[in-house]
């Protein structure tokens, strides 16, 4: 597998929980070992435990970077990731979102609960208000989000997304399809127009 020219970083959204398809835990490994072999690094919610980390161990097992987020609350219940060389450790979700969008190039969901969807869609939000123009994609797993997805097509149907902000969403079938699509907008991109921490993130942490 290629990898990028200069390292980015994907930002992974995912359950805490393994869920209860096989395909699912199968998706976060197979996500995290291509990211490594695409040379890429993670950034996450700093968790050891279901699909976190799953796709943090693939990753750091293909001897990539791992940066971890996760609020301070969550370290006394013992899920917090203990082999990451970059764990960052803050008081509030939000600031948690806003530190994983200031070190990432893209973002990926694979499946998730209401955590992965506010993640998500908070990520959307600002990508539509023009704070970042990162790719965020979903991981459609078995099927796991073809309702979210008919469900934004309805919302654009009822008048309440617009069409260009419904085509924020990419979806890829499989996490190959996903780093390729990851890396093909990033490599599309000069130089000087790639994601980077910038102003308007760094706002949103304080």
């Amino acid at each position: 597998m290629s990898t990028v020219p200069n390292p980015c970083r994907i930002c992974v959204f995912c359950g805490s929980s393994s869920g209860s398809d096989p395909a699912y835990l199968d998706a976060a490994l197979d996500l995290g070992r291509r990211i490594a072999a695409a040379g890429m690094g993670l950034v996450y919610g700093g968790a050891s435990i279901g699909l976190m980390g799953a796709v943090a161990d693939a990753v750091l097992a293909g001897g990539a970077e791992v940066i971890g987020v996760i609020p301070s609350v969550l370290k006394d219940r013992e899920i917090a990731h203990s082999g990451l060389a970059q764990l960052h450790f803050v008081e509030t979700m939000h600031e948690r979102k806003a530190l994983m969008a200031h070190y990432a190039d893209a973002f990926v969901a694979l499946p998730g609960g209401f955590g992965t969807l506010d993640e998500f869609f908070e990520i959307l939000t600002w990508a539509q208000l023009k704070i970042h123009a990162k790719p965020c994609l979903l991981v459609n797993t078995q099927g796991y989000y073809d309702g979210l997805l008919r469900f934004l097509d309805h919302a654009v149907e009822a008048g309440f997304l617009k069409q260009d902000n419904r085509l924020l969403v990419q979806v890829a079938a499989d996490p190959r399809q996903a780093i390729e699509i990851a890396r093909q907008l990033f490599e599309q991109r000069p130089q000087e127009q790639r994601p980077a921490p910038d102003a308007a993130l760094n706002q949103l942490v304080r």
